[in-house]
């Protein structure tokens, strides 16, 4: 199928919503146990103040992987890893589901192609969408529980926070429900940008292929072609919108203080962020970043294909209408 219909292959009618919820959470799965370390490294990198103290040297992000195994043991890499796991199934779900809805909103009815704006609009919508059902809530928990730098390897260096349950607890208790929604508006911002740009230049690229490859024109493209554009694709998204991310990440580190808004807090976290650490402060891992985001495009998409596909070539497939109609 061309990568800008929104019908299935050989003109089939789309894929429902429970493919796409089975197809994007095992593809999300996936993704954040293979690419998690790298997420830690770059929060950590995000959180450091270092730059503040004279002629202190930067950690680039192997010191700083480094410096997590050997004071925390390797499965300090994995901090935060359980609030992602029981938040990834409802995100990639929600993700490819929404943007599935979206562009069958947007695309013409008569030809079901869809525009390039088409496209940016219904990925910037799906990322806003999962923004605010999934991923603020479960980003707050997974740093606090990355910011932590106890030993996992001591079982007497006991953290603030056990486990990302006993995070949630806390916070709902010390800070109410509201903590868990801090930064919201930068997250959906983020998560927007990310979306609009991921599967636009994914959309496009995959269609470049088919183009190129006559004999994939109206047909998935190898897996192999899937996981490179995904990892391209993946990789425009932290570069449009570092700065955004890493404030975002120091919002939801602290409590918020009495009588502080939350734009007045992101006003005081960029200007002093400016001040004592200079501009590069806004690009604070965005190495591990780009490493972390990237190859899991790449594993995200190339799975969420192919188990679209074993879904839908399968009896047990439910296929949707105008969506699911």
């Amino acid at each position: 199928m061309s990568a800008k219909s929104v019908n299935g292959p050989g003109g089939k009618k789309p894929a429902s919503a429970a493919t796409n919820l089975i197809a994007g959470g095992g593809a999300g799965m996936m993704e954040a146990l293979v690419c998690h370390p790298l997420d830690t490294i770059k929060v950590r990198m995000q959180l450091s103040r270092r730059a503040r103290a004279p002629g202190a040297k930067r950690r680039g992000f192997l010191t700083t992987g480094k410096d997590i195994v050997k004071r925390e043991t390797p499965l300090g890499l994995y901090k935060g890893l359980g609030a992602v796991v029981t938040g990834i199934v409802p995100k990639m779900a929600i993700r490819f589901t929404s943007y599935e809805w979206y562009k069958q909103l947007l695309a013409d009815p008569t030809t079901g192609q869809i525009s390039g704006q088409g496209t940016f609009a219904a990925g910037l919508a799906a990322g806003v969408t999962e923004a605010v059902c999934v991923v603020t809530p479960m980003e707050v928990i997974k740093i606090r529980l990355q910011a932590q730098h106890h030993s996992m390897a001591d079982p007497l260096d006991i953290p603030k926070y056990r486990n990302a349950a006993h995070a949630t607890y806390t916070v709902l208790k010390e800070e109410g429900l509201g903590a868990l929604y801090r930064g919201v508006a930068l997250t959906a911002l983020r998560q927007g940008t990310n979306q609009a740009v991921n599967f636009s230049a994914y959309t496009q690229l995959k269609q470049w292929l088919q183009d190129l490859q006559p004999a994939y024109r109206d047909r998935e493209i190898p897996s192999w072609q899937t996981a490179v554009i995904g990892l391209v694709s993946g990789a425009m998204g932290p570069l449009s919108n570092a700065p955004i991310d890493t404030i975002k990440t120091r919002l939801q580190k602290t409590p918020a203080e009495p009588g502080q808004s939350a734009w007045s807090r992101v006003a005081v976290i960029g200007r002093d962020m400016f001040k004592q650490e200079g501009f590069h402060a806004f690009y604070k891992g965005i190495t591990p970043r780009i490493m972390r985001v990237a190859p899991g495009q790449a594993v995200t998409f190339t799975v969420y294909e192919y188990l679209k596909g074993v879904l839908e070539d399968s009896n047990w497939s439910i296929v949707g209408g105008k969506y699911e109609e």
